[in-house]
């Protein structure tokens, strides 16, 4: 069994994850990274083909007519033609769920990062205001408390829902948009408008489709308070940036936290580069050495399942 891997830079950093799992299934060809001119040369005759944003492509499966298996390092699948695969016989296998904890986690870090303030408060200790306080304690920069703010997420996988257990655990009211109604789920279910106008903070856990594309715009973020902040961990494109750089610079909302963005590595013109308020983080929610881990754990599994007979995590 021959295996191709082809953005490996995007899962191990100086090495820090092994190929030892992938290599019990075979010989294994790892590649950092690849370019869009190279992914049918750097695939050539493997059987199995592995990556993260690499763009797999209808051009790129005809090219590699050994290819039976595409297996993903991501939650999403939007480089792959799913639909193109299906038709070639070829599963597409991604890995759900794996970064559920740490991206709750990087949420709650915005969130806090928002109401506590410690980075601005660290600095101003570091330029010497605390040393000519007149009081022993210094807080002319407005903190506030999570406890009865409202919550806004949007989608409810796994994601979603631990930051809604999160959320709760601070004592927040939790409004959930979500393309279909969720069973047994414990909050107020409603529109995303609805929960725009609501929320204090407005937090983003879908995928990126047709539906959600662009979602947020300046319609939407006209239903949102000025207080309110926006976080958007889950797709770039989800955004629309001119959109959202506009609001910042009017106030028409208070802050925005982005661990994504529409093209990544991020362009230098990105309208939401020098936007007040707006903190960027250069997609690593999902960064964790644990949460990468895991990541290949489950694309090892999948691969068993595969050669088992069942696929499993099945996208097409």
């Amino acid at each position: 069994m021959k295996i191709a891997v082809l953005d490996w830079q995007t899962v191990s950093v100086n090495g820090d994850i092994p190929t030892t799992q992938l290599e019990s299934f075979g010989e294994v060809r790892v590649i950092p990274m690849t370019a869009p001119e190279d992914t049918a040369d750097n695939i050539a005759d493997a059987d199995i083909v592995l990556c993260n944003k690499v763009l797999i492509t209808p051009e790129v499966m005809d090219s590699c007519p050994d290819l039976k298996y595409i297996g993903l390092f991501a939650t999403g699948y939007n480089n792959v033609d799913i639909e193109y695969a299906a038709s070639k016989g070829i599963p597409v296998c991604n890995a759900g769920e794996y970064s559920t904890n740490a991206v709750a986690q990087q949420t709650f870090a915005y969130i806090l990062d928002h109401f506590s303030r410690i980075r601005d408060y660290d600095t101003a200790v570091k330029n010497g205001e605390w040393e000519r306080s007149p009081s022993f304690s210094y807080f002319p920069i407005p903190t506030g408390e999570l406890s009865g703010r409202t919550l806004g997420i949007v989608g409810y996988g796994s994601i979603g829902r631990r930051v809604a257990d999160i959320a709760a655990a601070f004592g927040m009211d939790i409004v959930i948009s979500t393309r279909t109604a969720p069973q047994h789920c414990p909050y107020e279910v409603t529109d995303l408008y609805t929960a725009a106008s609501r929320a204090d903070v407005l937090t983003f856990h879908c995928p990126l489709t047709s539906q959600t594309r662009g979602m947020v715009n300046a319609e939407l973020l006209d239903h949102m308070k000025p207080e309110a902040v926006l976080i958007n961990t889950s797709r770039g494109g989800v955004v629309n940036e001119a959109d959202l750089a506009a609001a910042l610079r009017s106030g028409k909302i208070a802050a925005a936290y982005l661990d994504v963005l529409e093209k990544e590595p991020m362009s230098p013109d990105t309208p939401l580069k020098n936007a007040p308020n707006c903190t960027i983080t250069p997609h690593t929610a999902w960064a964790a050495y644990e949460t990468r881990s895991r990541l290949v754990d489950i694309v090892c599994s999948n691969i068993r399942a595969w050669l088992g007979g069942s696929p499993a995590n099945k996208v097409n």
